[in-house]
């Protein structure tokens, strides 16, 4: 499951409402030589205030840490009011275009119509109930048939339930205690067998971190070294099929190789992955087929929908036909409201008959052009570094040696935002336009303009307006 990053802005005058009303573009003209006394021009002071409202009411101020405002320079942390299509605007009436919308899950755009509608035809049906509603199996049914390398599906909210499901199954199917991870993939669940991993593992105990090993990406000796050193004892090997870069050929074949013999689950976690690689994840596209696999963000736009899939055998010792030991699967209060699921079965559809991930690979294929080229006109290319599939784009910010740097990301948020792009990321969303796409590298030129200057002075600092941003997973705040 992977995590998501800050935002976009413009402003150009001290009335930002106003210009959010006058023009299509606010903040055009907000950034044009770098000088860091420009930065000041920029503020959010109802954002500011409701930021203080929601730390005061909930812990971190967001209920995801990657929405943390410690993600985003100081006091330029948005609050979002409304969305539309690859626009939101914040609640100072400032415009943005958006990326990453969701972290990750609205690839389609905000309240697309096509999505809404099914919704709304089932709010006005009810949409929970004590019984199942047939809107469950025509929900399994659509999936089952987007994701055929799947026999199984049982449908919850979030990631991490799906993910920790995947784990007690490999467990209990295996009858052993240990879990191996991919260390290169950055968040799975929000549940001990992975927290546990990170420097947020406070209330964790030791006897529960220790059964949780891993293993590096792309490497299938240091795999299989692993799996000797615990023979007997690994549950299962989890892991995304894909992230920033590609797997090498032959790895995923191998994994399947060494997962069967060695008699372990492979479980692929497709959150990020699952439509945005195709319609059935990077299995398909890959063609290696995993023992179980989780999909979530995209399969919903928005809507809290995720799900468990995997082979017969493994999926029924959590139902009720298996004459065997049974296993506590999912069994979620709120997993199969009928909303989400329309809205899960209108985004297969839409997929598939508008040939979206088509469309996510070609708008991020010119983002990607886009940013290289102005980065490269700035003499920054080396330091601003475009990564990933064109559906899933980042990018990183290294300074003068090469090294990563969340001062370098601070001052190249805080133009963003100052130009009306909210840019954790670069991860597109298929209402994206050419317009859009056009204006962002407007936007990341001028951005670029100004890292040019801080690595000349050799200090990012006059620049940063305040505290850098900050790693999502540290020890202490």
């Amino acid at each position: 499951m992977g995590t998501e990053h800050p935002a976009e802005t413009a402003v150009t005058t001290g009335h930002p409402a106003e210009a959010a009303v006058t023009t299509e573009h606010p903040a055009e003209t907000a950034v044009t030589t770098g000088h860091p006394a420009e930065a000041d021009e920029f503020a959010l002071p109802r954002s500011r205030a409701v930021n203080e409202r929601l730390h005061a009411m909930i812990p971190g101020g967001a209920h995801t840490y990657a929405k943390g405002d410690d993600q985003y320079p100081e006091n330029l942390a948005p609050v979002i009011s409304h969305g539309r299509g690859a626009h939101v605007w914040d609640v100072d009436g400032n415009r943005y275009i958006e990326y990453g919308s969701g972290l990750r899950s609205v690839s389609l755009g905000h309240a697309h119509p096509r999505v809404l509608e099914a919704v709304r035809r089932e709010l006005d049906r009810g949409g929970n109930f004590v019984r199942p509603s047939v809107v469950e199996a025509d929900a399994a049914e659509r999936f089952l048939a987007t994701v055929p390398t799947a026999d199984m599906v049982k449908f919850a909210k979030n990631g991490s339930d799906a993910t920790t499901a995947a784990v007690r199954l490999a467990r209990a199917a295996t009858g052993r205690p240990r879990v191996a991870l991919c260390a290169d993939h950055p968040f799975f669940s929000t549940d001990d067998w992975f927290i546990g991993t990170t420097p947020m593992s406070a209330g964790i105990p030791d006897a529960v971190n220790e059964l949780t090993v891993s293993f590096p990406y792309g490497d299938l000796a240091a795999a299989e070294a692993l799996l000797t050193r615990y023979e007997g004892e690994v549950a299962c090997l989890i892991l995304e099929p894909a992230t920033h870069t590609e797997p090498p050929p032959g790895y995923l074949a191998g994994l399947r190789e060494l997962a069967d013999r060695h008699g372990c689950v492979l479980v692929f976690d497709e959150m990020i992955t699952g439509f945005r690689w195709s319609e059935a994840g990077a299995q398909r596209l890959y063609g290696v087929v995993p023992d179980l696999s989780t999909f979530g963000k995209a399969l919903g736009n928005g809507f809290a929908v995720s799900a468990l899939a995997g082979r017969r055998a493994l999926m029924e010792r959590g139902g009720l036909r298996h004459r065997g030991e049974r296993v506590f699967l999912l069994s979620t209060t709120h997993g199969a409201e009928t909303h989400s699921l329309a809205a899960a079965m209108a985004v297969q559809t839409t997929y598939t008959e508008e040939g979206v991930t088509a469309r996510l690979h070609a708008l991020g294929e010119r983002l990607a052009a886009g940013v290289r080229e102005a980065a490269a006109g700035m003499g920054v290319a080396d330091h601003l570094v475009v990564r990933g599939r064109a559906s899933n784009l980042v990018f990183a910010t290294l300074d003068a040696n090469g090294r990563p740097s969340q001062e370098y990301r601070t001052l190249f948020l805080r133009r963003l935002l100052a130009g009306g792009v909210l840019a954790p990321s670069f991860v597109v969303s298929a209402a994206l336009d050419d317009a859009d796409i056009d204006r962002t590298v407007d936007v990341v030129a001028q951005a670029c303009a100004v890292y040019r200057k801080a690595l000349d002075a050799g200090d990012p600092g006059p620049w940063l307006g305040g505290r850098p941003v900050k790693p999502v997973f540290r020890a202490r705040v």
